[in-house]
């Protein structure tokens, strides 16, 4: 679960709050640390999460962890979640997410047991803060529509339309692209895009604000062209971190 060091350079808050941020992370990751007391498991593409925010996960049925489950019917267990960048950009880490609860015995289903999660305590570390997530607020916390999609997105735009990157950077206030080489687009989501502008001490993240919240990921062409159409660093659009 690497990647490198969290990056606390603060982007532009978004309207989104940490309960919402966490289960966006949660729906977006496909993989995820297991630890117990006595077992410790890396699981990919071996858990979900419900609409109710409860999160499973699948067990390989010879697992040790799995085995001592049959056994107790719950452990005591702790959940990291590290979300990286999909795009090579420096310091990759966008957020941290630790769970802590039981994690209770559901199913034995075919060569898996399945198991979920009875939340304890959840928090988050990105860029707009650390923050204590109440369970029963994630819960009720709906995950950003373009999780799913967020990293093929990113990828597509940075591999293949370098002249709508290079359009999205003009867009930034000269002082904030001053010195800057490489650009990557760093996240996306309903509510705008965050560029990663590459300088010599280090980075600076900008995030372009969408005029209004995208319903899908149908939508972020027409959001990104909209951007594109606006005057370059417009201060409607346009937030810079400090």
């Amino acid at each position: 679960m690497g990647g490198g060091a969290l990056s606390k350079a603060p982007l532009a808050a978004t309207t989104a709050t940490p309960a919402e941020r966490l289960r966006t992370l949660l729906a977006a990751a496909d993989s995820l640390r297991l630890r117990t007391t006595r077992h410790r498991a890396d699981l990919i593409g071996r858990h979900s999460l419900d609409a109710d925010g409860l999160l499973r996960v699948a067990l390989p049925a010879h697992a040790e962890l799995a085995r001592h489950l049959l056994d107790t019917g719950e452990v005591p267990a702790l959940v990291e979640i590290t979300d990286l960048a999909p795009v090579p950009a420096r310091h990759r880490v966008r957020a941290r997410a630790t769970l802590t609860g039981w994690l209770t015995l559901d199913d034995l289903d075919g060569g898996d047991v399945t198991a979920f999660l009875a939340l304890a305590t959840a928090d988050l570390v990105d860029a707009d803060g650390d923050a204590t997530v109440d369970p029963d607020d994630l819960a009720a916390a709906d995950p950003d529509p373009l999780a799913p999609y967020e990293a093929d997105l990113l990828r597509h735009l940075y591999a293949a339309h370098p002249e709508t990157l290079g359009g999205l950077t003009r867009l930034v206030p000269a002082d904030r692209r001053a010195g800057a080489g490489r650009v990557h687009p760093l996240r996306l989501d309903r509510h705008g895009i965050v560029l990663r502008l590459e300088v010599p001490e280090g980075h600076r993240d900008v995030r372009l604000a969408f005029a209004e919240p995208l319903t899908g990921p149908d939508d972020v062409g027409a959001g990104l062209s909209r951007l594109l159409g606006g005057e370059p660093g417009c201060p409607t659009c346009v937030h810079p971190h400090p």
